[in-house]
């Protein structure tokens, strides 16, 4: 029986659910925590935020200073472009506004998910950080990169997020030379799924280049006939998203409870 994409199937009581800023925050959390689980954070830094439903200016963050393990749906803040906290307690902090509030404008991201993970960071500190097409899950990704080689330190100005964003165009992932990766989507969900696959396919280019032998690359024919939806598929991409994170939901609810709180 098909799951429902709309709530979390083990807290359909919760009727907190039906209001779509609630669900946005239990989504968040959510995603903060499985950045612990999947090694895919640095503690309190890095930065994960979302369009607040209903508005296209305000934002939902975990305060800075917040370990990622411990956020929970009522500890995220609504900030503006300007850094401002509209609502909660805590301040976001400037780097995350500087870069991710001009993204959300800019491109029309509802998610906007930034990390120095170590498998993806690895891949960009080499001077050719190209993702090689030698791969079925790579293929999904290839066409969909967009690189960034003008690292110019931190992000204290909004000039620098409205960079990136021009630079991000259509594209879902970026990655930032001598920095991190970037990536972005319509839900919590897709844009998740994206990073979490992105960190796995990193680390396996990287052990495939430390054996020394040559890569077998797949052709551009081949990667476009991978990367393109196919109509006959039972589990469309955004069902498979959402069916992925609701699984990543109930490991939570086993290993580190909490974060619908």
């Amino acid at each position: 029986m098909q799951r429902s994409s709309n709530v979390h199937p083990l807290k359909k009581s919760d009727d907190r659910l039906a209001d779509p800023q609630w669900q946005a925050r239990v989504h968040l959390a959510a995603a903060n925590r499985l950045a612990t689980l999947d090694e895919l954070e640095e503690g309190i830094d890095n930065h994960f935020t979302m369009l607040l439903p209903g508005h296209t200016d305000r934002f939902l963050v975990l305060p800075f200073g917040v370990h990622w393990s411990e956020a929970r749906a009522s500890d995220m803040i609504v900030f503006d472009e300007s850094g401002r906290t509209l609502e909660g307690e805590g301040r976001v902090e400037l780097s995350a506004y500087c870069i991710h509030a001009p993204i959300h404008r800019i491109t029309g991201a509802k998610v906007v998910l930034h990390t120095h993970q170590h498998w993806a960071l690895a891949l960009n500190m080499l001077q050719d950080n190209r993702l090689l097409p030698a791969c079925q899950t790579s293929a999904f990704f290839c066409k969909h990169i967009v690189y960034d080689n003008g690292y110019d330190g931190l992000a204290h100005q909004l000039s620098e997020g409205e960079r990136l964003a021009h630079l991000m165009g259509d594209k879902h992932i970026m990655f930032m030379k001598n920095h991190g990766v970037l990536a972005v989507g319509d839900t919590v969900a897709q844009a998740y799924r994206r990073l979490y696959k992105l960190e796995r396919v990193c680390r396996a280019q990287l052990v495939a280049m430390a054996t020394g032998q040559p890569l077998a690359l797949l052709s551009d024919e081949m990667v476009e006939k991978v990367d393109k939806p196919n109509p006959k598929d039972t589990h469309p991409r955004a069902e498979r998203e959402q069916l992925y994170f609701e699984a990543m939901m109930r490991v939570l609810d086993r290993e580190l409870p909490g974060y619908a709180d």
